[in-house]
């Protein structure tokens, strides 16, 4: 039997709610915000934010913005996000982004959508620049939706969605944060979902890593957290060499991307 499993990862939702909910109110108090502005796609890391920021500052503290793309965004997502803005109570917005994609698109002289992952990227950019209005606008700080695992390898878009004030889910993994949705009351429709940032048709996050986030999750614990080798992990979790390192170079190839910009003195 596997000794690194999933029972490894379960957390106590109830208390890692509290601290969270603590952690966030420093931070406001700090920055002497009014109150915090999430985007919102439907999805599992979103509503989670959401409703734990709602839990913590109150419904009239939190704004849920929603940006989909025309003809890329699932309907049925942009509706779960807002029957889950309208049930928790706060302040809900639509903006459509698929005019800003055109613009850029006809504006970069060397655009070309064969290129997906520069194309994806533009995405979430938009959004994050629409998050910031709102923060400028209402004094909010931006609640960002990434969580441990995404982190870690590197799978967010830098100055997209890596660009947040806060990162509530930043220090769980996919599988944690999944127990602490239900603990939330998310409703099973989002829980049951497969995860997908929506760069474009068709795309999954499970897909795009190439891994199932409950292998993803325990590997990254056990290379990450617990310091194992390569060998112990596979010896551990049962999964294959080649996929752990791929994990253990994806890791290292994206911590770039958790660092502020190199200033290179010239002097």
């Amino acid at each position: 039997m596997a000794e690194l499993n999933l029972e490894r990862l379960k957390i106590d939702a109830g208390k890692t709610a509290e601290r969270l909910g603590r952690l966030t109110l420093n931070l406001l108090e700090a920055s002497k915000a009014s109150g915090v502005v999430v985007g919102v796609s439907g999805g599992l890391d979103s509503s989670t934010v959401l409703a734990l920021t709602v839990k913590t500052l109150g419904a009239g503290r939190v704004y849920a913005v929603a940006m989909p793309e025309q003809g890329v965004t699932s309907i049925g997502d942009l509706k779960d996000a807002g029957k889950l803005a309208e049930r928790l109570g706060v302040k809900f917005f639509q903006a459509e982004i698929s005019p800003v994609v055109k613009a850029l698109e006809q504006s970069i002289p060397i655009f070309n959508r064969e290129t997906l992952v520069a194309w994806g990227n533009l995405k979430p950019r938009i959004r994050m620049s629409i998050l910031y209005y709102f923060a400028n606008r209402f004094n909010l700080l931006v609640a960002g939706t990434g969580n441990k695992s995404e982190i870690l390898v590197g799978y967010f878009t830098k100055y997209g969605d890596g660009a947040a004030d806060f990162l509530p889910l930043g220090g769980l993994y996919k599988t944690q944060v999944k127990q602490l949705a239900a603990y939330l009351g998310i409703p099973a429709e989002i829980l049951g979902k497969t995860p997908t940032a929506g760069l474009w048709p068709g795309q999954t996050d499970e897909g795009e890593l190439g891994v199932k986030y409950e292998v993803l999750d325990l590997v990254l614990h056990g290379l990450v957290d617990l310091r194992l080798t390569p060998q112990e992990v596979a010896r551990q979790t049962g999964a294959s060499r080649r996929l752990i390192e791929k994990v253990k170079d994806k890791v290292e190839a994206s911590l770039h991307k958790l660092r502020a910009a190199p200033i290179l003195e010239p002097f």
